[in-house]
């Protein structure tokens, strides 16, 4: 399939000719294109090998495999189906014999027990379609349900840097219309192609017990249905290909429009970005009416050859019954078996589209499940023993992508209960030696012990169980205060959580909320202020209980008043713990045990806050900076 890969300038033209929906309005700012441009490639890039894929017999039996929990419904499924393939051809000659016979012969009792017969057997069939649909939707929505619950597993289980990598946009995309075009494919798809097929087998089957040599000509007209569906077959793929794609773009961009709309908002950004998001879901309109006008093509095509082949049906038929070769009584049931032949084939060319965006929507699904983590993880390491909190890190490099190095052989030890400082200018590499710490990353090179434990060796589960994290993102979840506090401890109750409110002394901040910790802090915690949040996130780790406590500017967003509570409550709440504060505050530097001092990913100083200014050295300067005004965060 060729990727749409054009520039810019291209990219405009074709908007400017092609039709379809409105088109971003005409003016708009060059940076558009450019950002459509990088959209797509970006996105292109990234779907490269799953290009060519088309009704993939791999994929196919991979999906098979979600059926198997539920093997009993699906055999049972199975097998209503055959039996409806089977009704629906027997529905039809029943009708035609009932004229030919009864009706023909004007016997009125043999026609009401005939009719009285057919309808009796119509039921049973209906009461097969009731079970039939039944068990498909049921069958769909289970299997549905352990795509969507097994994708997520697999993504919380993936290392940071899968998500810097991976839009979130693209993720949404994977976990809605990818997983419901399988769901298609499982329900509808492989059962009403099963029945639409074995349907038209069995009809076949009477035809060529009523008249052989006319179903000689239904023979003849199969090459000409394969060669449509041959033909169609590329485009049709690629089309739907190409809709998926531009699909991810447009998720993409919306989950980042919305992320971003302050800043959007506090620069006037509205019409580039509006103007963006238009092009992009004017790109999507467009490959879906492309894939529309293929299927508008193939499916007429499909139906007019079934009709054209009626047509020559009723000359061949119709000659050889005036001149006597067949009885009339065979051609009618050969007309009511023919209909049963070619009805079902608008429905398996419907059925075929679908199967082609299952397929594409399979493939990029799969594709994130056989992602593998950067490292082992759960059940592969050991769970890290209750600690006493000895931090070590001997020689540990690290960069975030090859041959960009950000650590340069950091070497440094936190005794049990010590609380390191670390500090330096923005870039320095503080909030990555938190990273590596937390296993969010591991070392390129070197190690990271904890009481002589490797962390790259030990499960990140029992790692993160005895951390405290307070980062710089101050993320909250939709729900209550009282809800975000107990992620770090689902076991605290109010009670323990106001007393740990009251240990930070908050408490009064948090009780002054609208509805004291049972507030809804909304979506990403929009429902708070800054500095609520910090609070919110401080307090989470303190419930906790960690051995070790790794503190991102922890009060970086409170007013100065409530900082100097806080920090009053950090010398309680720390003593015992081993802390990693990075700090860009002297009040926090002060406080400190020891203060590592940080420049281009290398340690470059480490004492006291007192043995640091007595050397007059890089810290010293650092600490004029900081007395003189705060310092940007990392």
């Amino acid at each position: 399939m060729s990727r749409a890969s054009t520039t810019p300038g291209d990219a405009s033209r074709r908007r400017a000719e092609a039709p379809g929906p409105a088109r971003p309005a005409a003016g708009a700012p060059a940076v558009i294109d450019v950002r459509l441009g990088l959209a797509r490639a970006s996105l292109d890039e990234d779907e490269r090998d799953g290009e060519h894929r088309r009704l993939d017999l791999g994929l196919a039996r991979r999906l098979l495999g979600f059926t198997r929990p539920y093997a009993r419904k699906r055999n049972l499924l199975f097998l209503l189906v055959v039996v409806r393939s089977i009704q629906l051809p027997l529905l039809a000659w029943g009708v035609g014999s009932i004229i030919s016979g009864p009706v023909a012969r004007r016997d009125v009792r043999a026609t009401l027990l005939s009719v009285l017969g057919f309808a009796l057997f119509a039921l049973v069939t209906e009461i097969v379609f009731h079970f039939r649909a039944r068990f498909a939707l049921e069958l769909g929505e289970a299997v549905v349900f352990d795509l969507r619950d097994r994708l997520e597993r697999h993504l919380l289980g993936m290392p940071m840097s899968f998500f810097v990598k991976t839009k979130v946009g693209r993720l949404i995309g994977r976990m809605t219309s990818d997983i419901d075009a399988i769901r298609v494919a499982v329900q509808d798809v492989v059962f009403v192609s099963t029945v639409q097929l074995g349907t038209m087998a069995v009809a076949m089957g009477l035809m060529a017990y009523s008249h052989f040599p006319l179903f000689l000509v239904v023979v003849a007209m199969v090459p000409v249905f394969w060669g449509l569906i041959v033909y169609f077959h590329r485009r049709l793929g690629a089309a739907h290909q190409r809709a998926q794609e531009s699909f991810s773009r447009v998720t993409a961009t919306l989950a980042e429009s919305v992320t971003g709309v302050r800043v959007t908002q506090g620069f006037v950004r509205q019409d580039i970005n509006g103007g963006l998001f238009r092009a992009l879901i004017f790109d999507h309109s467009r490959y879906n009416m492309d894939a529309a006008r293929h299927s508008a093509v193939f499916l007429p095509l499909l139906e007019f050859n079934g009709q054209l082949f009626l047509a020559v049906l009723v000359v061949v038929g119709g000659y050889q019954a005036l001149s006597g070769a067949i009885e009339l009584r065979v051609l009618v049931e050969f007309f009511f078996l023919a209909n049963l032949l070619f009805n079902p084939i608008p429905v398996l060319g419907n059925q075929y589209n679908q199967a082609l965006a299952a397929m594409a929507g399979a493939e990029r699904l799969f594709r994130v499940l056989d992602r593998e983590p950067d490292w082992p993880d759960e059940g592969a390491f050991p769970a890290l023993p209750p600690v006493r909190g000895r931090v070590a890190f001997q020689g540990v490099h690290f960069a975030y992508e090859p041959g960009k190095p950000v650590l340069h052989g950091i070497d440094l030890v936190a005794e049990p209960g010590e609380m390191i400082a670390l500090v330096g200018h923005t870039g320095s590499g503080k909030t990555s030696i938190l990273n590596l710490l937390a296993k969010l990353y591991l070392p390129t090179a070197g190690a990271i012990t904890i009481d002589g434990h490797d962390l790259a060796k030990t499960s990140s589960a029992s790692l993160r169980a005895q951390l405290g994290l307070v980062l710089q993102s101050n993320f909250l979840f939709s729900g209550t205060v009282l809800d975000n506090v107990r992620l770090g401890n689902p076991a605290a109750t109010d009670a323990e959580i106001r007393g740990a409110a009251r240990s930070l002394d908050v408490l009064d901040v948090l009780d002054a909320l609208p509805d004291g910790l049972s507030t809804e802090v909304g979506e990403r915690g929009t429902g708070l202020s800054l500095g609520q949040r910090q609070i919110v996130c401080f307090l989470r780790a303190m419930v906790a209980h960690p051995r070790i406590v790794l503190l991102d500017e922890a009060t970086s967003s409170v007013d100065a008043l409530t900082e100097a509570r806080l920090q009053a409550a950090l010398g309680r709440l720390l003593r015992g713990r081993t802390s990693f504060v990075v700090a860009h505050r002297l009040s926090t530097i002060r406080n400190a045990d020891r203060v590592i001092v940080l420049d281009h990913g290398r340690v470059v100083e480490q004492g006291t806050h007192a043995e640091l200014l007595a050397r007059g050295g890089a810290f010293a300067a650092l600490h004029r900076e900081l007395a003189a005004g705060p310092a940007p965060g990392e």
